[in-house]
C-alpha cells in the first residue's frame, strides 16, 4: 500500500513510500537534503518497517527535535498502526 506524510519541523516537507506485508519501499522524500535522502531511501529499501522505524525514531538535526530520519519512523509507526 502507498502512503504519503506530511513531515514537521524538517526541511523535507513530504516523505511518499510504499508497505508490502510490513517491508519498506520506494522512499522518496520531497525537499531536504537530496543526497543524504536518497541515500536513507536506499538503506531502508527491503527492511521491515517496525525495525527500522525502531532504529531511526529519536534522531535529531542540529538542535531541532527531530530530523527526516525521525519523521520517517513517525511515518512508518502511523502506516503500522492504519
Amino acid at each position: 500500500m502507498h502512503y504519503q506524510y506530511k513531515t514537521n519541523g524538517t526541511c523535507s516537507v513530504l516523505i511518499d513510500f510504499d508497505l508490502e506485508d510490513g517491508i519498506i519501499h520506494n522512499v522518496e522524500f520531497t525537499r531536504g537534503c537530496n543526497g543524504n535522502l536518497k541515500g536513507i531511501g536506499k538503506l531502508v529499501e527491503g527492511k521491515p518497517a517496525e525495525e527500522i522505524a525502531g532504529i531511526l525514531e529519536g534522531t535529531t538535526c542540529g538542535s531541532k527535535p527531530t530530523s527526516c530520519p525521525d519523521q520517517l519512523a513517525k511515518a512508518l509507526r502511523k502506516a503500522i498502526a492504519q
